[in-house]
């Protein structure tokens, strides 16, 4: 763990959680959900225009519902809902799905008879979401209904340990004359922590804790930009101090990946994101870390415990897709205290900033520790010693399309087949480096979710991963084959001067591994073909056909917690941020392999970006320079 963050503080976290009773003032909202049939063949008799069916359709809590059911989800035992609510269908919906989950809604008023309950409909046609239908944004909330919600809030706060003030809608429950009646009932409740989450007037709002994302606090600071246009780091650190400076109560800024800047009392601490492989959906993600930071500051924890798990619980919320989903402590848990977190992303895109250790091709991304005592190294195969499976996306890109797309492989519209190769290229991307079993799993996802291929003839990640494995083996055994004839030499598939690094490490006594996504048998044929795998003595260890078991993970879980190491002593090459984020999490030196795999030295930008996004602590591109990395490590 981190310095000063104790090595349970998930556990405990989400222990006290249950402690808290928090209430939610806000736009009760319901997220509507209508699956269309595309078949638009049946004309309405009376306008003769086409039919659009819904096949089915869902309902779910969104807006200030959501973050009630976001509490609710992660264990919050005490929720109130204060609000309001139409008389019509959709406001009856609401109460009952807010009554079953055992919400207390007595604060959830319908006291005003114009008063729409709001509603987002999504329609969707296939798997692509239209032009969203909404309802309720005409609504005006009178002056006597603004008294009686202030009123339902105060007696709500008197019981609570957190409140949240929720403003989604422009035309919701919150205008300007209502936020003045909160701001009352704010001051009279001291001793109360309030979190304003509001979209368009947080400025309006005083005596309460802010979450903002990015665009929000530049707004509120002056200097707003773009929607499309990211907020670089430096400024969103100076608008949290801006801010924070401004109401003396801490301030949140969600940035989606790069995670969550926390600024209080004790100064500004940068929580990073979360590394998330698969498709994602941000609906409701906002919601989840408004109910993360609000409970954990409901039982009496710091801001910077609740901001850590925030970022954790939205980082399972985004993996829900098509609707506005919640964590739960089991899934929060799932993803651990240690996550794989996102470092970095500002310096990654930009290679202007990188630092040069002097006299070398080196970037020093960050210092490296004192007292470096390097006697164990892990080296990840390929693309950080061997090039024998260079080419390797080109053969899992259109193998996972094929896949996916099933018989309408050679029928399907562009636009079908360049979503798909879209979304392809972007998990390959994003997951290289991790075990193909696990990659196969998430194509599994894709098969489903594409709903291509009928459900009898979709494969499970073995299936799939056996379609691979032929083809990329196929490559490889060509490749040996030449070696074998003396058409080429091991050489040839290495990353210019890895024989000879590998060989002065041994010499200077330390213990070398080898660790691959790759199956075990295959790691350990390739090394010894291309001639260095008895300086592993036997340390090979690849994939074992286990979806749960990563082998990166397992190797070094083993070396430090079984033989007792201490981080300084160990240090890891890769090539891509699975490594990067392990050693990292056990304090070891990460040294990324941005390597060019097709000219087998030089320097790939792309791996750069994913080698810094992992945690890696220096990036180097080949072993060409040895002799000045050795004394760089204390080696030499």
């Amino acid at each position: 763990m981190a310095s000063g963050i104790p090595e349970n503080w998930l556990e405990a976290a989400l222990a006290g959680l249950t402690k808290a009773r928090v209430t939610v003032f806000g736009d009760f909202c319901l997220d509507a959900y209508w699956l269309i049939d595309p078949d638009e063949g049946e004309l309405s008799v009376e306008t003769r225009l086409a039919v659009r069916r819904v096949r089915t359709q869902r309902y779910s809590l969104g807006g200030a519902s959501n973050v009630v059911a976001n509490l609710l989800d992660l264990g919050v035992r005490q929720v109130r809902a204060v609000g309001l609510a139409g008389h019509d269908v959709f406001g009856r919906l609401l109460a009952e799905m807010l009554a079953e989950k055992g919400v207390d809604t007595g604060g959830l008023l319908r006291c005003q008879d114009d008063w729409q309950t709001m509603v987002f409909a999504k329609p969707h046609v296939r798997d692509q979401e239209q032009s969203r239908i909404d309802f309720g944004g005409f609504n005006v909330v009178r002056l006597e209904t603004a008294r009686a919600l202030a009123v339902e809030l105060d007696r709500a706060a008197s019981d609570s340990t957190a409140v949240i003030l929720n403003q989604q809608v422009p035309g919701g429950t919150s205008p300007p004359h209502v936020v003045e009646c909160l701001n009352e009932v704010v001051a009279a409740r001291p001793d109360v922590p309030f979190l304003v989450d509001s979209r368009h007037r947080a400025e309006l709002y005083r005596g309460a804790a802010l979450k903002v994302n990015s665009h929000e606090a530049a707004r509120l600071c002056g200097e707003p930009r773009p929607l499309d246009e990211r907020v670089p780091d430096a400024s969103v650190r100076r608008h949290a101090a801006q801010l924070f400076a401004r109401i003396g109560r801490p301030v949140f800024i969600t940035r989606g990946e790069r995670g969550i800047l926390v600024a209080d009392g004790d100064g500004i601490e940068d929580v990073p994101g979360v590394q998330v492989l698969g498709r994602t959906d941000p609906v409701g993600a906002g919601d989840t870390a408004v109910a993360a930071l609000a409970a954990v500051l409901g039982y009496g924890a710091d801001a910077r415990t609740a901001a850590r798990l925030a970022n954790i619980a939205a980082s399972v919320t985004v993996r829900k897709l098509q609707t506005t989903g919640t964590a739960t402590p089991q899934e929060i848990l799932a993803v651990g205290p240690t996550s794989d977190y996102v470092y970095l992303p500002e310096l990654a895109d930009d290679p202007r900033q990188a630092r040069r250790v002097p006299g070398t091709e080196f970037e020093l991304v960050r210092d490296l520790p004192p007292g470096l005592d390097v006697r164990h190294a892990i080296f990840d195969h390929d693309g950080t010693l061997s090039t024998l499976r260079q080419g390797w996306e080109q053969i899992m890109e259109p193998m996972m399309v094929r896949a996916i797309l099933g018989p309408r492989y050679q029928d399907a519209d562009k636009g079908l087949y360049h979503k798909v190769l879209q979304d392809v290229r972007g998990y390959v991307s994003r997951t290289t480096g991790i075990q193909t079993l696990v990659q196969m799993q998430g194509l599994v996802e894709m098969v489903l979710q594409y709903g291509c291929v009928p459900a009898e003839d979709v494969l499970d990640a073995h299936g799939y991963k056996a379609t691979y494995d032929r083809e990329i083996r196929a490559l490889v055994h060509q490749r040996i084959e030449r070696m074998r004839s003396g058409e080429l030499e091991p050489a040839d598939f290495q990353i210019k001067g890895a024989r000879a690094f590998l060989d002065m490490l041994q010499a200077g006594g330390l213990k070398l591994y080898l660790v691959s996504g790759t199956d075990t048998p295959d790691v350990v044929a390739e090394a010894e073909a291309l001639g260095y795998a008895d300086l592993f003595e036997g340390r090979i260890c690849g994939a074992v056909g286990d979806l749960h078991v990563e082998a990166k993970r397992q190797v070094l879980d083993r070396l430090i917690r079984q033989e007792g190491l201490g981080g300084r002593q160990l240090a890891t090459f890769g090539d891509g941020p699975v490594e990067m984020r392990e050693t990292r999490k056990y304090g070891g030196l990460a040294i990324g392999v941005a390597s060019d795999e097709v000219r087998r030295f030089g320097h790939n930008p792309a791996k750069r970006a994913r080698l810094i996004r992992g945690g890696a602590d220096l990036i180097i591109s080949d072993y060409t320079q040895a002799d000045r990395l050795l004394r760089l490590l204390g080696l030499a």
